[in-house]
């Protein structure tokens, strides 16, 4: 069991070095107030307050905005893979509004050795769902920490 728990232990602590590392990069994800506030290998969760200027001109969250956030916890790169979207289709269940406060949670479905299926649940702060995005990732060369330009500098 002692061999089980250092693995898991290990894929946590790659799994946070990789995310930090590629978030630290992401100054899209930054700008908009994204936060990372949970990973682990195969999952990732984020936030994001809702500003006034994030609105439409319904007063909803503009739903490119919901797409970003969905879009930031993409899970994929918890394992320290360089991966991006290949596709992601996202269906909007609610709207949300300036002073909300979203939440997307990512969960690995599905990953072979170049692909990978993931399901994100977008949600308010009373936990009613907002959106749901499922992404299909493709992995290319090399791995979020110490690929060209990103190093890991946390270490």
């Amino acid at each position: 069991m002692a061999n089980q728990e250092r693995a898991a232990t290990e894929a946590q602590l790659l799994a946070e070095r990789a995310v930090a590392a590629l978030y630290a990069r992401d100054h899209a994800s930054q700008a908009l107030g994204i936060r990372v506030t949970a990973v682990k290998p195969g999952f990732a969760q984020v936030a994001m307050a809702m500003r006034e200027d994030m609105v439409n001109g319904h007063g909803l969250c503009h739903g490119g905005l919901v797409f970003t956030l969905a879009d930031s916890a993409f899970a994929c790169n918890s394992r320290n893979e360089a991966t991006v979207a290949a596709a992601a289709s996202i269906d909007f269940l609610a709207g949300a509004r300036a002073g909300d406060e979203l939440t997307a949670e990512a969960r690995e479905v599905w990953r072979t050795k170049r692909n990978g299926l993931y399901e994100i649940v977008v949600f308010n702060r009373h936990g009613e769902r907002i959106a749901l995005f499922r992404g299909r990732s493709y992995r290319i060369e090399g791995e979020v920490l110490g690929t060209p330009g990103g190093s890991d500098h946390a270490a």
